[in-house]
This record gives C-alpha cells, structure tokens and sequence, in this order.
C-alpha cells in the first residue's frame, strides 16, 4: 500500500493475482491480474500490465492494459491508447485515446428522464 497525499493506493504487483473481490474507499492499481469484481470509491488505475475480469465500480478510471466485464464509472472513465475493454460502459464522461479497443455500448450523462404524459381533460 502507498499514500498519494492523504489518500491510500492499493497496489496489486505485475507478478500477482488475484481471485475475488475488491472493495474499498482507497484509489487501486492494477499492474497484475485481477478475476473478480471492483468496488471502490476511489480511482481505479489498470496499467499496461494489468488484465481484469469482472464487474466495476468506481468513481473514475484510467485504462491502459484489458478489461473484460461492465463499468460503471460515476465521473470520468479514460481508455488509454493501449487498453482493451470488452463489456458495457455508464460513466459521466468518457476519453477514448486514438488506438483503444472497445467493444460494448455506453450510456454516458445522466439517466434519461421519463416522458410526461400531459393530462387530459
């Protein structure tokens, strides 16, 4: 574990993995494997080296290694130019840099509003 600032950053080395789940207030890096969800409240960061299989949540992303599973991202999600993501995308805003695979759909902004049936007299 590293400090950036006040804020803790779990790391998980290019040399590990990990089965299961993740969950926390802290910002994570990902260098190695991860099969499982993420949950955090925090940032997520998925190096070159960094391959996840799962579901995530998480404040905001940036990608740079493979995803395979759905995201939700409540503020910013960033596919770096060498990430591969497979699966569906909700966040805020989303950066696709020149080179990024994504393959999925995306729901971006706030959730549509229902339609007001006006009432008839």
């Amino acid at each position: 574990m590293a400090i950036k600032g006040e804020q803790e950053i779990t790391q998980i080395g290019s040399t590990v993995t990990l089965k299961g789940d993740i969950s926390g207030k802290s910002d994570v890096r990902v260098a190695g494997n991860v099969n499982g969800s993420i949950n955090i409240e925090g940032e997520l960061i998925i190096e070159k080296s960094g391959h996840v299989e799962g579901e995530i949540k998480t404040l905001s992303a940036v990608i740079a290694g493979s995803v395979k599973g759905n995201i939700d991202c409540a503020e910013k999600l960033i596919l770096e130019s060498s990430s591969q993501y497979v699966g569906n995308i909700k966040t805020k805003l989303l950066i696709i840099q020149e080179g990024a695979v994504f393959q999925g759909n995306c729901q971006m902004g706030a959730a549509p509003q229902p339609v007001k049936k006006e009432a008839q007299a």
